[in-house]
């Protein structure tokens, strides 16, 4: 528990519009406590939809973490496809490449250059 956001309950009800202001911050939140135990946590409406909405997305997805390492993993091996063979997989043609490359200039343009008519 961080000290400097948890309060007993008689101070935060003497606090409860500095506290409603605090929380309005990306990741502050106040934890209550009563006889010294915490009772509850006061965050901001967004914050908890946030909250929410992850829990959604992990029930949907209860092996999401684990995918994500795996993915990380082969990716590292070089274990991956890229956007160009899927698309060719999925019978979509893609143009010709050809052999002339297109590189942009580092150079600065010279702007006080005189035009000749």
């Amino acid at each position: 528990m961080n000290t400097k956001t948890t309060l007993p309950i008689s101070e935060a009800r003497t606090k409860i519009f500095k506290i409603v202001n605090e929380i309005q911050k990306t990741g502050v939140y106040y934890t209550i406590t009563e006889k010294g135990r915490p009772k509850a946590v006061i965050m901001s409406a967004e914050e908890f939809e946030s909250w929410q909405e992850t829990l959604e997305v992990q029930k949907m997805f209860p092996n999401l973490e684990k995918d994500i390492k795996q993915a990380q993993e082969d990716y590292k091996k070089g274990n991956y496809v890229t956007l160009e063979e899927i698309l060719k997989q999925e019978g979509y043609v893609l143009a010709d490449k050809g052999k002339r490359k297109y590189e942009v200039s580092n150079r600065p343009a010279n702007k006080n250059k005189k035009k000749v008519r």
